[in-house]
């Protein structure tokens, strides 16, 4: 095939890019030999000329159709290159967020950085025991491949996980181990799996970092080894480490940490335990805070801590040894704190007294001035003389830190000792899996010596991977028989020949190492003289002579020489060692026992500065340690590599290389970049390439033929498809070289499964345009006839139209005319009419107002005439009074001023000198003068003074009346104004209102004219309202309707609330159920693993069963309080005990329970030995006083006597009474006697209470005499007990009166307990009977209200409906009241018949009591002897039938023939269904006619003992779990049915009521039986589940059963299951088969129809959730044809439903998330619209399941589309507001809460006949 057949226009090819390294282009124009340059359109639309390398002329590379796209193995590609690579693996991550993705055999797996929901127990449930092939790609499949070939082919496996810093190696190994423990369980109870889970928090705390790249970087690489046994359960493990980072301890760069462990102490220093370390902040230690980043986002170290130590409690590692740990680890962060200062030059001093020093000694239990010594100085030794040497602060400073590693290396190494300690068992280990979690390439931009090593670890890893891939590659070409030339690939060994080879770099490193004077500097130019001219992959840089640099298989690296001998020495202070192996501290001294005594190679280490000269002589010994030399680091490494990589041989290998997305820890970031280095460097790459040289394309014959059908002619198909195969493919590729045929499958290089489907998708074009051709003419054809048609008939219906309505305008034209004459007329006619109303209206008003106009007028002159006479005199008065009142106040005034005057004048003369002299003058002899005449003037003012105060008086009256008037008259006179402003108005108004009647008779002209406006307006209006009315009508029409519909909405809404309330009732019940059943099964899984270690101590010897298994059986069993052991079923299988499946036992927890069980033999025999003893003394007391009893006894015996007698009496009496009932009965039955309020009816009842009465007070007259007998022999035990023979017999006359006193008290007791009882008993007859009268009424009201609602209702219906209603009415009220009185007659016959049966036993019991008395030999203990049961136990009647009686010797003979040796397939086919049950239960009727509790409860514990027993030995055979659940099922509904229960035997005839239980209440063990069938029915599912499931996946989802709809994909190494049927797969068809199978089966069982409706929802809900979860994990199936088939599938399903008449039992529903899946597969995925349909449609499946599925989408043809990543986000949006779980699987485990209808038989017990095939002839018909 030519390159210009390929590189055609529109071919699409990767170009190299700078950023993005590959980017896709598009050919513009087709490619020709010889042209130099492709012209190119790239994804933006930018048109390039590449330019092809003119020497080699390589074309770029093509690039794989999109149906390739996203493929889940990189080998099914078909073009195999880097580009196509790194985009598959893109569009995965970034599009599909799909994290693994296989290439070929190694598991690619990059790093989400966000925790996905991939992991859980539903996951691992669906990756275990499927193919790898058969789901996508993922951890657990790896995990799965690696279990499953161990079993398989008794091969230790390994999981070798390897990748950068940061891409998840951790995670994904600790998934891998989580895996084993979940599928795999453990081989003993000491939970194994659980600790080497936890082994993984502890080792992240010690061996884990913050680093740049990862926040749980493993600074180590493991080698966990998980052990199995030989059936494959985890029995131990075992972990190696390798390579420590131990410089990390002392130094940590920027943005980095220590290990874990260092900051979960400091962040948990305040607890109480944590004080004595004397810890704070990590910012607070030098070893701690040089990163700059003591805290991780997200991660508590707290918490954290709480983790590590649980862990170590899990693991065995007590309280002490974790204090000591934490000590040490204290101790080293103290010792980093410790401050080396300079002395001078050549020494340093550590200051006295340290802090941090001092805490050191007091953690480690050292001295403080040793560890100051040693810190600062070193010994040196010759061969004659010892030296002690001050240290420079620097060497000092580095021997801290160097004694600081080997500390936490020393620590490491002994707590993964002791982990491995508690993961190893006793158990002989049969094979194991290991698991590799190793350190990646790494290339930095200083590499030192652990680059290195890690480098030199993935060189060997390379090589052992490249090796493998090489062998499965040929190995598949032998298989195939096709011819191969060897592969070439490259090649490591001359790298590794480089590394360890003798005079390699390691070697010259060892070397220079043992130099006294050795460096780096020399090391260095060692390499550049031995391999720089010899080894092309080793080079030396250009600027630099202490480097050099090695081609790697993946890079080339530089590495720094500088402290690689440092490093590989490992050097530390012999001295320093030998202080901590002095310590006091019992763990330190425990890591350093095995510490060599020489530190160092050479014993010494060359340094600077001035020697201290000790004269001291060395010791032999110390001369002797000298000359040993340990093994440096990288000579450790090397034979620990060479270890694991012998174990790697000689296993098989299983890769996963996980890759890093992006440096800065984005979740689902795709940085091309990074990911190519990191694929070149973990051999991805590789792995394509190699699988690229050869045949990468591989086909099977069926697939070729059913892909490339269309590319065939029909004469081409022959009946030999690998002969068709052969000519179409010569015919297709003329190169042969291209292809070969091999056995099963066809080989294709790469490239011609593109070219292939190339081929396939012209043809298929070609022919779709065919199609279409000749679809869209038959369509348009089809649209211009159907046009032409409408076109015809519209043009007939046109003109008839017209003509029609040309018709009826003429018509209405004529008529129109008519009208208008006579609507004139009238309108003319009536406005005329109007106008004169109107006039004479008119006229009437203006008159009538000129009128009243003038007589008002007339009116107010007369009365303003008056106004004017009266005011003018009142104004006269006013005037006067005014005039006088005006004197009167001038007169005063005047007078007032007059008398002031004189006043005045005289007080001037009173007051002058010449007065006073004047006056002075005959003052003596006037004096009595003056006296005299003051007397009088003092009488006269007296005098004076009374008038002044009348007048006063009267002044001041006349004042208050003439204001009084005052007021008056000025209120007059403001009613004068008034009046007067009221005229002026009234004036003002007259002239105003003749202007008005002046402006009215102006205005009366246009009156006329405003008043035919007016009229006109109105009519306007009125045309208005009438428009407006009829708006109004129709939007009250509206609104009527709104309401209508609202109120049916909300009609509508409300029954919608309460459906969804029931549905969420019946949900909690269901829930409720589950729940219940559920800790049902857990409850009886544990006592079937209690009744399985009984069995292993029982059995004697150990039969295992080599081979593959997977899971544990969970076989349960239904034990509850009821159930009760079955000793002799136990004796009898004890004969066949070589026939069960056994287990093995502990031999010494055997022997310990053999040597307690002789213990309970002894103490057993002592106890008997005893009771003997008490017998004889009692014996012995019993014959002393027999006497003193018959006297007593005497008593008694008449005492029975009366009371019989009075028994006898009232049975007589009862008798009569029963008599007289039948006559009441009898004597009128055309009367309604039975009727409620009948005479007889009232005798009948009254009879009845007083007999209930009576037997009532009989009873405890009985209970009363039994319990005297009963504290009589009581009281005798007593004495018996607690007195002995000889004391009995000195103090019997003393205990006799206080017997007697206290047998006196007792029965008093019991007299008034039972008088209480029955006090009680006739209080709640009478409450019960109140409130039976109670509901009577409130029916009678009822019933009243009813017949007046139905009165009414014939009310109002005609004649006849009346008459036919009431009718109606009253033959159903007949019809009632006659079911009413044949229940009641009913209950009063079994009434009668339980009384007639209790006077039977009555009256018998009272015959053998009388009997007893006049044999007088029954001792006072025996007569008690016989158990009390407080009811009824009658015995049947002569004519009583449907029992079988047996002995009690044939139980187990009955229980044996019926139950453990029962062949269902012969019951099931010729007897009766469900005869086993009858059988039992027929059994179980005679036992409680017998009244025989020890009967009763013995064949109930053995038939439930039994079915268990059967059950647990053939519980995988379908046939008889389905036989004992239908018999268990019909048991449970005989013993409901035949209770007495008025619930249960409404359905029973006459005859089935009389064969009712009568003794016993066997509720109690119905729920003991009802529980029983939940384990069955449980069992049962767990049965056909096993059958179903593996037919399943293939039925429904692989197997094509519309053929051709869904084309066969390329597929890579991981070859899935076929979806063409070939012999033995199973189809559609083997699941219907299956289905009807199950279903015939059930149903000749005899299975309750609504049982066989919850077993067929429950085996549709496994189809459902199996295939779906299928679906959800796998790519391939996820494509619009799939759905197609899986809606075949579904359909065909409901048919089956259909056909069985099964549609109502819900089991469609299951199967609406799987429909649900098949439509969102087929409906269109691009718009919004699409988006909402979506949403709306797929109700049923979760936002998990639709996004997965929407993700999983893939064409497989190129005329479909990729969900696009928009529309994807888009669905989420919608679907962020549910309220659902996020699980992402069904739950296959989940099973319905079963429940059992009541589902009464027909069958009566009589006629059931049992074949002698049962072998139960010892069983009597009763």
């Amino acid at each position: 095939m030519a390159a210009s057949e390929l590189y055609t226009k529109c071919a699409r090819v990767w170009i190299p890019d700078v950023e993005e390294v590959w980017k896709s282009a598009e050919l513009i124009k087709d490619y020709k030999n010889g042209d130099a340059s492709l012209q190119l359109m790239l994804e933006d639309g930018t048109n390039i000329d590449h330019k092809l390398d003119p020497k080699t002329k390589n074309l770029p590379y093509l690039r794989n159709p999109d149906i390739l796209v996203g493929e889940n193995d990189l080998t099914a590609l078909s073009y195999l290159h880097e580009p196509a690579v790194l985009h598959n693996l893109k569009v995965r991550f970034i599009d599909s967020k799909l994290i693994y993705t296989y290439c070929g055999i190694v598991l690619v797996a990059i790093n989400p950085y966000e925790t996905l929901p991939i992991y859980g127990t539903d996951i691992i449930n669906a990756y275990s025991g499927q193919n790898m092939g058969d789901m996508d790609p993922h951890i657990f499949a790896v995990a799965e491949e690696a279990y499953k070939q161990m079993a398989r082919d008794e091969r230790n496996q390994s999981i070798i996980v390897s990748g950068e810093s940061g891409a998840g190696k951790t995670v994904s190994a600790k998934y891998a181990m989580r895996y084993f423990a979940t599928v795999s369980g453990s081989a003993s109870e000491a939970n194994v799996e659980e600790k080497v889970l936890a082994s993984n928090p502890i080792m992240e705390a010690i061996g884990n970092a913050k680093t740049t790249r990862n926040d749980n970087s493993s600074r180590f690489g493991k080698y966990i080894e998980i052990g199995f046994d030989t059936r494959f359960r985890i029995i131990g493990a075992n972990m190696r480490t390798y390579l420590l980072e131990k410089s990390r301890v002392v130094f940590q760069a920027d943005e980095e940490r220590n290990y874990h462990i260092f900051y979960q102490l400091c962040a948990s220093s305040h607890l109480p335990e944590f004080k004595n370390l004397k810890l704070s902040s990590a910012n607070d230690f030098l070893y701690t805070r040089q990163g700059r980043s003591p805290v991780i986002d997200g991660v508590d170290d707290t918490k954290e801590l709480c983790s590590t130590r649980n862990a170590f409690s899990l693991l065995g590692i007590n309280e002490s040894y974790q204090k000591g740990l934490f000590q040490v680890l204290a101790a080293i962060l103290h010792l980093g704190n410790v401050e080396i200062k300079d002395r001078d030059s050549d020494s340093s001093i550590i200051p006295p007294n340290n802090r941090h020093l001092t805490a050191f000694c007091e953690l480690v239990g050292v001295t403080y001035q040793d560890m100051s010594q040693w810190l600062c100085h070193r010994k040196l030794k010759t061969a004659t003389e010892t030296y002690i040497k001050p240290l420079p602060r620097l060497q000092a400073t580095n021997a801290r830190d160097a004694l600081s590693k080997h500390i936490y290396a020393k620590l490491f190494n002994w707590i993964v000792e002791h982990v491995n300690k508690a993961l190893i068992t006793n158990v002989k280990q049969h094979s194991f899996i290991g698991v590799l979690d190793i350190y990646g390439f790494e290339t930095f931009e200083i590499n030192s010596f652990e680059q290195f090593c890690i480098n030199y670890a993935n060189e060997k890893l390379q090589q052992q991977f490249n090796m493998h891939v090489f062998k499965l590659e040929q190995e598949e070409y032998m298989k195939e028989q096709i011819p191969w030339t060897l592969i070439d690939f490259y090649d490591n060994q001359p790298c590794i020949n480089l590394i360890e080879a003798k005079m390699g770099i390691l070697d010259l490193l060892d070397e220079e190492c043992r130099m006294p004077r050795g460096s780096d500097d020399s090391w260095a130019q060692k390499l550049y003289n031995t391999h720089l001219k010899t080894c092309s992959l080793f080079e030396k840089p250009r600027m630099s002579n202490r480097a050099f640099i090695i081609q790697h298989f993946a890079d080339k690296v530089e590495y720094q020489c500088d402290g690689f001998l440092e490093k590989n020495k490992d050097t530390v202070n012999e001295e320093q060692i030998n202080v901590l192996k002095a310590s006091k501290f019992d763990l330190l001294v425990e890591l350093f026992q095995d510490e060599e005594k020489a530190t160092s190679p050479t014993g010494q280490v060359p340094g600077t500065g001035g020697r201290t000269r000790l004269s001291v002589k060395p010791e032999k010994s110390r001369e002797t340690s000298s000359r040993e030399h340990k093994k440096t680091v990288g000579c450790q490494f090397r034979n620990s590599l060479q270890m694991l990589m012998d174990t790697l041989n000689a296993t098989t290998p299983h890769y996963v290389r996980c890759i890093k997305p992006n440096d800065f820890k984005l979740a689902f970031s795709f940085d091309p970049k990074r990911a190519v280095q990191q694929l070149r460097a973990c051999g991805v790459l590789e792995t394509i390439r190699i699988s690229a040289a050869g045949f990468p394309s591989r086909w099977t014959y069926q697939e070729f033929f059913s892909r490339y059908r269309v590319l065939m002619k029909q004469k081409d198909v022959l009946p030999d498809k690998k002969l068709t195969c052969r000519n179409v493919l010569e015919k297709l590729v003329q190169d042969q070289d291209k292809y070969q045929f091999g056995k099963t499958k066809i080989f294709f290089r790469a490239g011609q499964v593109a070219y292939l489907e190339k081929l396939r998708a012209d043809k298929l074009r070609a022919a779709c345009i065919r199609i279409q051709k000749t679809i869209r003419c038959w369509l348009a054809r089809k649209k211009y006839l159907r046009k032409r048609n409408a076109a015809i008939t519209i043009q007939r219906f046109t003109r008839g139209y017209q003509a029609r309505c040309l018709a009826k305008f003429l018509r209405r034209t004529q008529a129109a005319t008519i009208i208008q004459k006579y609507q004139r007329m009238c309108v003319e006619k009536k406005r005329y009419r109007q106008k004169q109303a109107a006039a004479l209206a008119m006229q009437t008003i203006l008159r009538a107002y000129m009128a009243r106009q003038k007589y008002q007028a007339l009116l107010r002159e007369h009365k303003a005439v008056i106004i004017q006479k009266h005011v003018r005199g009142w104004l006269a008065r006013c005037w006067y009074k005014r005039c006088l009142v005006s004197l009167v106040y001038l007169q005063c005034c005047f007078r007032r001023m007059k008398a002031r005057r004189e006043l005045k004048k005289l007080k001037i003369e009173a007051r002058s000198v010449e007065h006073f002299k004047k006056l002075n003058k005959g003052m003596e002899n006037k004096i009595m003068q003056l006296q005299r005449k003051i007397d009088e003037q003092n009488k006269d003012n007296r005098l004076i003074s009374d008038r002044l105060a009348g007048l006063e008086t009267s002044y001041t009256a006349e004042s208050e009346r003439m204001r009084g008037e005052l007021g008056r008259l000025r209120g007059v006179e403001e009613d004068a104004k008034n009046k007067g402003n009221q005229v002026n108005s009234l004036l003002e108004e007259l002239e105003k209102l003749r202007k008005e009647l002046s402006a009215t008779q102006q205005e009366k002209k246009t009156i006329e004219d405003w008043a035919q406006t007016y009229r006109d307006e109105m009519e306007k209006m009125v045309s208005e309202l009438k428009d407006q009315n009829g708006s109004l009508k129709k939007e009250k029409d509206d609104l009527n309707r709104s309401i209508q519909e609202q109120s049916q909405q909300m009609t509508e809404k409300m029954a919608r609330l309460i459906a969804e309330e029931t549905q969420q009732l019946e949900t909690d019940l269901n829930e409720e159920r589950s729940r219940y059943q559920n800790l049902l099964t857990e409850h009886l899984r544990l006592e079937e693993k209690y009744d399985d270690l009984k069995e292993e101590m029982a059995l004697s010897s150990n039969v295992s069963k080599p081979g593959h298994r997977r899971t544990d059986s969970t076989h349960s069993s239904n034990e509850s309080e009821y159930t009760y052991n079955s000793e002799y079923a136990e004796l009898e299988e004890g004969s066949r005990a070589a026939e069960d499946v056994t287990r093995g036992i502990d031999t010494p927890l055997t022997l310990k329970l053999q040597k307690r069980l002789t213990e309970l033999e002894q103490e057993k025999q002592s106890l008997r030995n005893e009771l003997e003893n008490k017998e004889e003394q009692f014996q012995r007391a019993r014959a002393r006083d027999d006497a003193e009893f018959k006297k007593a006894r005497g008593a008694e015996l008449e005492y029975e006597s009366l009371k019989r007698q009075e028994l006898e009496s009232e049975n007589k009496k009862l008798r009569h009474d029963l008599a007289e009932m039948r006559q009441s009965l009898l004597g009128h039955p055309a009367t309604g006697a039975g009727a409620p309020g009948s005479p007889a009816y009232k005798v009948l009842l009254d009879q009845l209470n007083a007999s209930c009465e009576e037997l009532e007070v009989r009873k405890e007259e009985v209970l009363i005499l039994r319990s005297q007998l009963v504290s009589q022999k009581e009281a005798m035990q007593h004495k018996e007990t607690m007195t002995e023979p000889s004391v009995y017999v000195e103090d019997v006359s003393k205990l006799k009166d206080a017997d007697e006193i206290k047998q006196a008290y007792i029965g008093l007791k019991d007299t008034n307990r039972l008088l209480e009882h029955q006090l009680q008993t006739q209080r709640r007859s009478y409450d019960n009977e109140v409130e039976a009268l109670r509901g009577e009424l409130q029916n009678v009201k009822e019933e009243n209200n009813r017949q007046q609602q139905l009165l009414a209702q014939n009310l109002q219906l005609p004649p006849e409906a009346r008459i036919e209603a009431s009718l109606q009415h009253e033959i159903t009220r007949l019809t009632n009241e006659n079911l009413d009185l044949m229940e009641q007659l009913e209950k009063q016959d079994r009434t009668i018949r339980k009384l007639k049966k209790q006077l039977k036993v009555y009256s018998k019991r009272i015959g053998e009591m009388g009997a007893g008395q006049a044999e007088g030999q029954t001792s006072p203990g025996q007569m008690v002897d016989e158990p009390i049961h407080p009811v009824n136990i009658p015995r049947r009647e002569k004519d009583f039938q449907g029992m079988l009686e047996y002995k009690k010797e044939d139980e187990l003979k009955l229980v044996k023939n019926l139950i453990l040796e029962l062949k269902p397939r012969g019951v099931a086919v010729n007897l009766i269904p469900g005869l086993p049950a009858y059988i039992l239960f027929m059994c179980l009727r005679h036992a409680d006619y017998l009244n025989d509790d020890q009967k009763v409860r013995t064949l109930l514990t053995s038939t439930i003992n039994s079915i268990k027993k059967i059950l647990k030995k053939r519980g995988d055979d379908f046939e008889t779990v389905s036989f004992w659940l239908s018999n268990t099922c019909r048991f449970l509904h005989c013993l409901k049915q035949y209770s007495g229960d008025p619930a249960f035997m409404k359905h029973n005839s006459q005859r089935q009521n009389e064969h009712s239980l009568s003794n016993f209440d066997l509720a109690e063990y119905r729920q003991v039986i009802s529980d029983l069938a939940i384990q069955i029915y449980q069992q049962l599912i767990k049965c056909m589940e096993n059958i179903l499931q593996p037919m399943i996946v293939s039925g429904m989802l692989e197997h094509e059963t519309i053929q051709g709809v869904s084309g066969v994909k390329p597929t890579g190494l991981r070859k899935r299951t076929s979806s063409i049927a070939d012999e033995g797969t199973d189809t559609l068809d083997s699941i219907l088969r299956q289905l009807s199978a199950f279903h015939s089966t059930m149903c000749q069982h005899g299975t309750d129809p609504e049982l066989i409706k919850q077993v067929v929802k429950q085996q549709f809900y496994i189809i459902g959730a199996v295939t779906l979860n299928n679906l959800l994990l796998r790519k391939d199936m996820c494509s619009w044809s799939k759905g197609m088939q899986i809606r075949y599938n579904v359909s065909q399903l409901e048919e089956w439903l259909r056909d069985k008449g099964l549609m109502t039992c819900g089991a469609k529903e299951t199967l609406e998330p799987l429909i649900q899946a098949a439509q969102l597969l087929q409906v269109k995925k691009k718009t919004d619209e699409d988006a909402e349909a979506i949403c709306s449609m797929c109700l049923a499946l979760t936002t998990a399941q639709i996004v997965k599925v929407l993700n999983l989408y893939t064409p497989v043809n190129e005329f479909e589309e990729r969900v696009s990543v928009a529309f994807i986000r888009t669905i989420q949006t919608r679907l962020r507001d549910r309220c659902e779980t996020p699980q992402l699987l069904m739950d296959t485990k989940m099973i319905y809460p079963v429940t059992f209808p009541f589902n009464p038989s027909s069958l009566a017990l009589e006629t059931i006949q049992i074949p002698t095939s049962l072998n139960l002839g010892f069983l009597t018909r009763v």
